[in-house]
């Protein structure tokens, strides 16, 4: 069950600069966007030492879904304008997302807008892979560098 994520995970990928994390799912946090403890969002805690490492299981899915549910509410219709802006895109900037969603909007973003929708959409990502995890393995384990 996808609950309509649409976020190209060759782009999340192709990120270079950032934390990662690892284990039943693996992937890294958006440099300068997402924090290493993102995944609290989802009602799990992570344990601090120099990694957080989390925990999630069938019991955890109503707070991940309720999560990913936050997630999407947040971005309204920026989440389908953020899927084309990275669609097929091997870099981007700030500046570039901010002119693309001007066009689309016919509103000006300013930096700290982007950053806003960035978080959010990232975060989203995030939420969806544990929630795949959980659907597919019963339980999703992973650590996340600080």
């Amino acid at each position: 069950m996808m609950l309509g994520m649409n976020i190209n995970p060759i782009m999340l990928r192709r990120i270079k600069m950032g934390r990662h994390y690892s284990g039943d799912i693996d992937g890294k946090f958006w440099f300068a966007v997402q924090p290493s403890d993102d995944a609290n969002y989802f009602g799990v805690e992570g344990e601090r030492p120099n990694l957080l490492e989390y925990w999630y299981d069938d019991d955890d899915l109503p707070k991940v879904k309720h999560g990913i549910e936050k997630c999407k509410k947040s971005l309204g219709k920026y989440k389908k304008y953020l899927d084309e802006f990275f669609d097929n895109r091997e870099s981007y900037n700030n500046e570039m997302l901010a002119d693309f969603l001007k066009d689309k909007t016919n509103k000006t973003h300013t930096e700290k807008g982007v950053l806003r929708y960035l978080q959010w959409y990232a975060r989203l990502g995030l939420g969806q892979q544990i929630h795949d995890c959980i659907k597919d393995h019963g339980q999703c384990h992973f650590d996340a560098e600080l």
